[in-house]
């Protein structure tokens, strides 16, 4: 029994140095790594992309964020100006299995996993923009496992539109996964008008 009590706290110290399963540290904010103990991020590309409802954002009005691709355990997910590393806006109610963590003193700066439960193409994150003028991106590294994930995942740019403006959505419909513009339903309403 005496054996047992040094066995299980050293155990439950190289559980603690091998990963995160409870969400990202605060310190992988600006680099996005997870600092997973001895295991580099995939070199190859990553089999995810990053969609938004919007090409166009105005602050305050949410802003629909989706990570699309295979199932995942490990998310940390923040939005960015420019080439700047801070975290802006404010993420709303976490999705089922994630939660909030605090970057640039911000405390819902960023969003990550709870827990090691899959995520998956209908976990939808809402973030709210701040008064900026842009462009805004979305970053994200995502963990399949412990030992495979990919940092560095970037979204198209949003610019900041104007209030009241048409906004073109970039979603996961077939038409729009690649991020194309709802062109041709434009381009219908104009002759329906013209010919009218």
């Amino acid at each position: 029994m005496e054996l047992l009590w040094p066995g299980l706290l050293i155990l439950q110290m190289f559980c603690f140095i091998n990963g995160y399963p409870n969400g990202a540290p605060s310190g992988a904010c600006e680099d996005m790594l997870p600092r997973h103990s001895g295991v580099l991020p995939q070199p190859s590309p990553a089999p995810y992309t990053i969609l938004t409802n919007a090409r166009v954002f105005q602050p305050g009005k949410p802003i629909t964020v989706t990570i699309v691709g295979p199932k995942y355990r490990g998310v940390l997910l923040e939005a960015r100006i420019g080439g700047g590393l801070n975290a802006v806006g404010t993420w709303q109610r976490p999705p089922p299995d994630t939660k909030f963590l605090q970057c640039a003193h911000n405390p819902r700066g960023a969003v990550t996993h709870s827990n090691t439960n899959l995520k998956g193409n209908s976990t939808v994150y809402s973030w709210i923009p701040p008064n900026c003028e842009g462009p805004v991106y979305f970053m994200a590294t995502v963990a399949q496992q412990r030992t495979v994930f990919w940092v560095n995942i970037r979204s198209m740019d949003l610019t900041r539109g104007k209030t009241g403006g048409l906004d073109l959505a970039v979603g996961a419909s077939a038409g729009m996964a690649e991020g194309k513009p709802l062109l041709p339903l434009v381009i219908c309403f104009l002759i329906l008008n013209i010919l009218a």
